[in-house]
């Protein structure tokens, strides 16, 4: 495959971000409410040339297949984002952090062999889902990889070897250590369309939606509409100087930007 682009998802709401998925401002951010994300699931199907692929699939003559992944193992998978996708003939990638299985908001087991039947993607999102992935240790990242693999396939009774990365640290180290426990297909937040191998795994990047971003968004970056990607790469590369520079105060920077953009602040 010489490319694909993947979009990348969290929970959707109705009323209540909090009710589905992780708490606290800098996640809500990236959170949609349901009339928001339908509606962006159905300008996205008037501009592809064919349905999104799931990883590992063949792809036929596709220049640039679309995958649709999301994050974090919320209840709104289930509850709504399945369905939605199921309504255009689709299926996603659900990214599962092993270690809220069953906890309020999340996904239990039931629901993870519900999925997997109806044809959706479950693969590891980690155990404890680590603010800075990158800033564990070697041994810290091969335990959450192997542990949320081996906590999904005795769920699902099928091999796990596909997963993404949570928080959006990522670096060499990380894919090395995925391959090591056994990953073949990692997904991180670096909006490229160009994957690479790293020791046998494939490394994807995504192009994430946020709360705000409007419901022709997604479509845009699909269709590589003037500026819509360039922006993108422009707004993460920034941020990873940031968080070069910040360490661990950037979690907390932009958690208490969110608070404010929330109360209309910003």
């Amino acid at each position: 495959m010489s490319r694909m682009l993947s979009l990348l998802f969290h929970d959707v709401y109705v009323t209540d971000p909090a009710a589905s998925g992780f708490e606290g401002e800098g996640a809500a951010r990236y959170k949609l409410p349901l009339a928001e994300f339908s509606e962006q699931l159905e300008r996205l199907a008037a501009v592809l040339e064919s349905r999104p692929v799931l990883a590992g699939q063949e792809h036929g003559d596709l220049d640039t297949p679309v995958a649709i992944t999301v994050d974090d193992g919320g209840l709104s998978y289930h509850s709504q984002v399945a369905e939605l996708l199921e309504k255009h003939g689709w299926r996603g990638h659900c990214f599962v952090a092993t270690g809220w299985i069953g906890r309020p908001g999340f996904l239990d087991r039931g629901h993870l062999r519900d999925l997997h039947q109806r044809g959706h993607v479950i693969g590891s999102h980690s155990v404890t889902h680590p603010t800075r992935f990158a800033a564990c240790s070697y041994p810290e990242m091969l335990r959450e990889w192997r542990d949320s693999r081996a906590a999904l396939e005795d769920i699902l009774g099928a091999a796990v070897r596909i997963a993404s990365l949570p928080g959006g640290y990522y670096s060499r180290q990380v894919a090395e250590s995925a391959a090591e426990a056994g990953i073949t297909m990692l997904f991180n937040s670096e909006p490229e369309t160009r994957p690479r191998d790293v020791q046998g795994c494939t490394v994807f990047g995504r192009y994430t939606i946020r709360r705000g971003d409007g419901p022709a968004y997604p479509a845009r970056v699909a269709a590589h509409a003037f500026g819509a990607r360039q922006a993108a790469w422009f707004m993460w590369n920034s941020k990873k100087l940031a968080k070069a520079a910040l360490g661990s105060e950037y979690p907390k920077l932009t958690a208490r930007l969110a608070r404010l953009e929330r109360r209309g602040h910003l």
